[in-house]
């Protein structure tokens, strides 16, 4: 497919740049990670690709591309069969699901636990600091200050973590490792023995977060440890050549996670809405006892909603009454439909992976 390897521009310890690795490598694509020095890798990017954003990938052709979830969707548009998206419909639309609430839900978790505590805020400011800011002419214990307030202010403490919350919050992020210990200690991989989508997207919070970042690191090990198992297969599994079946079936283990997904993740989106519709920077939202007063809003986030919206309009019509049925059990029906004419930019995003409009969360900029 290509005449030489796609290079991967990001950090060693970006969770997005970890996602596309992890794809890359069940996909056999071959490639070659690069980390480029700041400040001149974020204004060349963003002459590329329209934002800056880990990772950057470009292929052999010299198009620059961005989004790991587009980049993802053109490249199993341009390989051969089997693919990491299931032939069965439902299987396929669970799979898109669990890998959005992996992208966009997990993510502040995940900078909460390494931005949060001394040790994980050390450990990622000093790494930070020597991959990207190493050519600046500033002190190291400055560019690792300068990092750490950089991201507490935009995804931690910026975003809605507060004292108030940080216990709900890891309740939260316990209940997702003994969920996926659940399956894990069962079986390989989230539908079965071969990498699904979902497993790629939910790389993303652990490979190079959860099972990396000291504190989450040791209650992984701890209290679940297969899913150290479950990385090591994803980064060491290849997907073979000939077609082969998932589980036949969405396991019923799962559950857990798509009621999370109607009651949090789908409500919160929604909230979005609400928020990007009156123009309001931060919102409230509240599940339970996660309660943020001062979420920061995303415009690209109702991008999401509007791609899960289209995903279920692109599944067979015998197929969609099946699915709408799972989602309707789970809570997640009416939060998916709940708001139809979406508050975007005229074509937004319809650029994608070769430009985007919109970063995850603005900030920082």
């Amino acid at each position: 497919m290509f005449n030489g390897p796609a290079i991967l521009y990001g950090s060693s310890i970006s969770y997005f740049t970890g996602k596309m690795e992890n794809y890359f490598r069940v996909r056999n694509i071959p490639y070659k990670r690069i980390v480029a020095p700041y400040p001149a890798f974020e204004k060349q990017m963003k002459q590329k690709v329209g934002i800056h954003q880990m990772p950057a990938v470009v292929l052999p052709d010299g198009r620059w591309m961005t989004d790991t979830t587009k980049m993802i969707e053109w490249f199993e548009s341009k390989l051969d069969k089997p693919s990491i998206i299931p032939n069965d419909p439902v299987q396929a639309y669970i799979s898109y699901l669990i890998e959005d609430w992996a992208d966009e839900w997990w993510w502040r978790p995940a900078m909460h636990y390494r931005w949060y505590y001394k040790e994980g805020a050390n450990f990622a400011s000093d790494r930070l600091a020597t991959e990207l800011l190493g050519s600046m002419p500033a002190p190291h214990f400055l560019k690792k200050k300068f990092l750490t307030r950089r991201q507490r202010n935009g995804y931690t403490v910026g975003d809605g973590v507060s004292k108030e919350n940080i216990d709900a919050i890891e309740n939260n992020v316990k209940t997702l490792f003994k969920n996926l210990e659940n399956i894990f200690s069962k079986r390989t991989f989230i539908l079965g023995d071969i990498p699904s989508l979902a497993d790629i997207g939910l790389s993303g919070p652990f490979f190079r977060h959860f099972a990396l970042d000291p504190v989450p690191f040791k209650i992984i090990g701890s209290e679940a440890p297969s899913i150290l198992s479950w990385l090591n297969s994803l980064w060491n599994t290849k997907l073979p050549s000939q077609e082969y079946n998932y589980l036949d079936n969405i396991p019923e283990d799962l559950e857990p996670f798509l009621k999370e997904i109607g009651k949090t993740y789908l409500p919160y989106l929604c909230a979005n809405v609400d928020a990007v519709s009156k123009n309001q920077s931060f919102f409230e939202f509240q599940s339970d006892d996660m309660h943020f007063l001062k979420a920061r809003y995303s415009q690209y986030r109702v991008w999401c909603l509007k791609e899960l919206q289209d995903k279920y309009h692109q599944i067979p019509e015998d197929r969609k009454e099946e699915t709408r049925k799972l989602l309707t059990k789970y809570g997640c029906w009416e939060p998916l439909w709940r708001y139809q004419d979406l508050p975007m930019d005229t074509a937004q995003e319809e650029r994608l992976p070769f430009w985007a409009d919109r970063k995850m969360i603005g900030v920082n900029e």
